[in-house]
């Protein structure tokens, strides 16, 4: 939609084949149905949190930076705010006004959207002139840009069909995983807490064979029947390498050292003496991870507080302050927020999105082999990429006529 926005402003005749029955659909559910449109960030700023890539967006961040999408959005009547962590939402927190607003700029815009899913690339003389559908319609077209997602929240769309059109002209495809995703437990703790949320906690990421944390965060984190979730561990999955050992080291007690927690045990065992170890940390911890907290201290549950011993009470402490879960992997990229992986940035000219391989063709958005952290910088590679695709192939026409 912004890319048909851009281009349609520079002057070109421009259709979006939208293969569901509305467009934005996945837009609509971003950051929980909020939409968390972009980061108030420099250029340089979201280039840093652009682990995969990030240098090839150079002009493309430049040409259209945070500040510019959100000046868009605001002249489109839709108001924003600045949360924690510089995320910028509308400010109904309602995803379906960002939505709401580029239908609105496509229909100013001279946009025409047609209901099609587009399956094949229509060339000549080994450039784009068109697409086919799946029910065999033709749409003639000098200039074509892909911008169908990537392969996660499939209902929504995104189901890879832009990879095949890509590879139907030569096009290598970085094999796409899922990145800013859920991951999966080795082992059976996060079950027995299932639906437990937890925030202002401290989350690491710790390479096991090395013994580094690869990335640290603070924030909320939520166990699952699988494993572990929310905004902490999505990001932290964004570091995982394949074929690495991790585990998540979580400081439930972040704004205490060790020597202030355990000055605040000894208050509470001496307040709670006489009652079992289960029953006495009911102010220390939520009441689904007591008793999974005493299983990994070795601790029988029956145990009377005014019986603990030095070491087991150590044990509390320091898992406490480290408690560890050992990840099996992530979950099904089909779970995934983005996609990480897609057409390579080695095939894509950078300062038009156009296609090295096929002249007339052009990618955007999560198609590309480009991710970035949570906070607006995925939604931020999609506005920036989009509106450059969008102009340039605008002026490609321009020149070719």
């Amino acid at each position: 939609m912004f890319a048909a926005i851009h281009a349609a402003k520079a002057g070109a005749k421009v259709t979006v084949l939208e293969r569901g029955p509305r467009v934005g659909r996945k837009l609509a559910i971003t950051g929980k149905g909020r939409c968390n449109v972009t980061n108030e960030s420099t250029e340089q700023e979201v280039l840093k949190n652009i682990p995969r890539n990030g240098r090839f967006l150079n002009s493309a961040m430049y040409a259209m930076s945070p500040y510019k999408v959100m000046d868009f959005f605001e002249a489109c009547g839709v108001p924003l705010k600045v949360e924690r962590g510089k995320r910028v939402f509308p400010v109904s927190d309602k995803a379906g006004d960002i939505v709401g607003a580029l239908k609105t700029g496509m229909h100013r815009a001279g946009v025409h959207v047609e209901t099609a899913r587009a399956k094949k690339l229509l060339l000549k003389d080994g450039a784009v002139c068109g697409v086919e559908t799946e029910d065999g319609q033709k749409f003639e077209a000098g200039r074509v840009i892909v911008a169908t997602g990537g392969l996660s929240y499939p209902l929504t769309g995104s189901t890879g069909d832009g990879y095949e059109m890509a590879q139907q002209v030569g096009h290598t495809i970085i094999d796409p995983v899922g990145s800013l995703v859920p991951l999966e437990e080795d082992g059976g703790l996060c079950r027995q807490m299932q639906g437990l949320s937890l925030r202002n906690v401290a989350v690491r990421l710790v390479d096991e064979k090395k013994g580094k944390a690869v990335y640290e965060d603070f924030g909320e984190m939520l166990f699952t029947h699988f494993g572990v979730s929310g905004p902490t561990i999505l990001s932290a999955s964004a570091h995982m390498k394949e074929g690495e050992e991790y585990r998540i080291e979580i400081d439930l007690k972040p704004a205490l050292d060790e020597q202030a927690l355990d000055a605040r045990m000894l208050r509470d065992f001496s307040m709670y003496q006489n009652r079992t170890i289960l029953n006495a940390l009911t102010d220390l911890y939520p009441s689904a991870l007591i008793p999974v907290m005493v299983q990994v201290c070795g601790i029988d549950p029956d145990t009377k507080v005014n019986s603990l011993t030095r070491q087991q009470r150590r044990a509390l402490l320091e898992n406490t302050k480290r408690f560890c879960i050992r990840i099996a992997g992530k979950r099904p990229v089909a779970e995934a927020i983005v996609t990480s992986g897609g057409v390579s940035t080695k095939e894509i000219n950078p300062r038009t999105m156009e296609s090295k391989l096929c002249p007339g063709l052009y990618f955007a958005g999560e198609i590309i082999d480009c991710d970035g952290y949570t906070g607006g910088f995925n939604l931020q590679i999609a506005w920036a990429t989009g509106a450059l695709a969008g102009r340039a192939a605008a002026e490609a026409g321009e020149e070719s006529e």
